[in-house]
């Protein structure tokens, strides 16, 4: 079982900046394929970035693409986003995902808000 904890949303201006964290427990993430979704309320969940741990091309949607950038730091088996020129259409919960062999795993979500 991989236990996901996010942090680091809040409240940010039109064209501000915020880092949101993800804390991996329970295994190793190593060889996980990892990522971040959002929900703005009242739609579905959306695919933001991808990688996996281990290595390998990132992924990103073409709506949050040169503005946001996913990392990781395998001492801490940590994921971070990244995320600047925030909109206020970036507003929502934002999800850290993992999966290994088509299993997913989520974390509870942080919520977002960028003010006009």
């Amino acid at each position: 079982q991989v236990q996901l904890v996010e942090s680091g949303g809040g409240l940010v201006q039109d064209g501000g900046s915020l880092r949101l964290s993800c804390v991996a427990s329970g295994r190793t993430l190593f060889n996980y394929k990892v990522g971040w979704f959002r929900q703005p309320t009242g739609k579905e969940r959306e695919f933001l970035t991808s990688i996996t741990w281990s290595g390998g091309s990132i992924n990103y949607a073409d709506s949050v693409k040169g503005r946001f950038t996913i990392s990781m730091d395998n001492a801490k088996n940590t994921m971070y986003l990244q995320m600047s020129s925030l909109k206020p259409e970036d507003t929502a919960v934002y999800y850290c995902n993992a999966q290994l062999i088509g299993v997913p795993y989520w974390g509870q979500g942080t919520q977002v808000t960028v003010s006009s």
